[in-house]
């Protein structure tokens, strides 16, 4: 039984589901997946966002336990935490630097620039990330600014920013788990486009769409570099609270969503579709174009809301590597025709790239897992806690391996001495009288 010492975690903090995944990440970058599971959180998140700290910190502690579980006696000691709520956005900032006449870009210099761009903080937000920077030298474009002369240099990084409650409230709900740290915060639908995303669909240009239970995120690249990420406070869960106006139950309303659900209702279909009554005594038919019409007219309103940002953006037009769509929402029957139709652009489900999953058992196309994946790929550290040390053996007072004693004879009994025949006369006081007889006697005879 192999006991894992080194390995990284992470966990992806859902609206419906917080997903845990440990791996191992070799040299070249691909992962071995050792441990996964899940846990539910809809009681704890909303729109992507903590909402209640006690609650989360009891699930994530739940779902630490369980990783550990499959870890064969190795304890997590830090946890990578992903984070994609509907406060989250890209905005733009730059950082210029004077070189001076003879100046000249170098490592250093590009250092202090990221350096001083994570230093900015913006009224009322929080900065969880400065990505993609590009560099004017001089007003000129340049891809790769080091060793170039100049007298100005401007960084221009996408910084991806929140409400300050975001990560205060992870950081709190981590608080309570003893000999559980933070190994860092990160985007979530940035480590999500790292894993499914191609470069030619970064340099072509393209969209990543997240269907998620309670929000809708969209990233969009061109030139290789993230142009914007937006969140929409809308996610698939308002799918099924509609579906629950048929006089559903939600679980019920989750689960022929999932099964029946199209984002093109088909008026010409008069099947319908067996449910569970509400009593639960026994089952009742609905017509599918009933249920479909309300599935319809919520994922419209959905995407409304993506082409807006489309539209904000000025790249709906230039999205030459299509249009990428991924989370639990994307499901739905005829949503990658409907998106086509409405684009005009090439419409695929995500994938995890070949070469990123090495081993494990979670497939490269399974959607729930994307964000988590990702998360492993970006973390740095050995999250496992080091092993208690064993105390050490005390030293033998010879080094030399003892001799077997050698079985001593059995003494034999002392002989006693026969007892002395007792004299007439009283013994002991008889002896002690005739001396002072004799004493006495020749006392007497010199005085005489």
């Amino acid at each position: 039984m192999q006991q894992y010492t080194n390995f990284i975690t992470a966990i992806d903090l859902g609206t419906s589901h917080m997903i845990g995944v440990v791996g191992i990440k070799n040299p070249v970058g691909t992962l071995s997946i050792i441990a996964h599971e899940v846990e539910s959180s809809d009681t704890c998140i909303r729109r992507g966002c903590v909402y209640n700290v006690k609650e989360t910190a009891n699930k994530i502690k739940r779902l630490i336990l369980k990783l550990e579980n499959k870890l064969h006696g190795v304890k997590i000691g830090k946890v990578y935490v992903g984070v994609g709520g509907m406060s989250l956005r890209s905005i733009d900032h730059v950082v210029p630097h004077i070189l001076g006449d003879d100046g000249i870009v170098s490592e250093e210099t590009v250092e202090s620039l990221y350096k001083e761009c994570r230093s900015y903080h913006p009224d009322m937000l929080d900065v969880l990330a400065a990505v993609s920077p590009t560099y004017y030298i001089d007003n000129q474009f340049v891809v790769n600014p080091v060793g170039i002369p100049g007298s100005k240099i401007d960084a221009h990084y996408k910084l991806i920013v929140a409400r300050p409650s975001l990560r205060s409230y992870i950081i709190n709900s981590f608080k309570d788990l003893v000999n559980v740290e933070i190994a860092g915060i990160l985007v979530s639908p940035l480590a999500m486009a790292d894993v499914v995303l191609s470069e030619d669909e970064k340099n072509l240009g393209c969209a990543l769409i997240g269907f998620g239970a309670g929000v809708t995120t969209l990233n969009i690249y061109k030139g290789g570099k993230l142009d914007s990420l937006f969140v929409i406070p809308l996610g698939s869960n308002l799918i099924t609270k509609d579906i629950m106006s048929l006089h559903i139950v939600e679980a019920e309303a989750e689960r022929i969503k999932q099964a029946y659900g199209s984002a093109i209702a088909d008026r010409d279909n008069e099947s319908s579709v067996q449910v569970s009554s509400a009593d639960g005594a026994g089952m009742r038919d609905i017509p599918l174009v009933d249920l479909n019409e309300v599935v319809e007219a919520r994922t419209r309103e959905i995407l409304e809301n993506v082409y807006a940002r489309l539209d904000e953006s000025g790249l709906k037009s230039e999205l030459g590597g299509g249009v990428i769509i991924t989370g639990g929402g994307a499901a739905l029957k005829n949503l990658t025709e409907t998106i086509r139709e409405q684009l005009q652009v090439n419409v695929r489900y995500s994938a995890a790239r070949k070469g990123i999953i090495g081993s494990g058992d979670i497939s490269s196309d399974n959607v729930e897992y994307a964000v988590a994946i990702g998360l492993l790929m970006q973390g740095t550290e050995n999250c496992a806690l080091p092993l208690p040390v064993q105390p050490e053996p005390q030293p033998k007072l010879f080094d030399t391996p003892e001799e077997p004693v050698a079985k001593q004879p059995t003494p034999e009994p002392r002989k006693q001495k026969p007892p002395k025949e007792k004299q007439k006369g009283g013994g002991l006081f008889d002896g002690w009288k005739k001396k002072v007889d004799n004493m006495t006697k020749g006392l007497f005879d010199d005085e005489m």
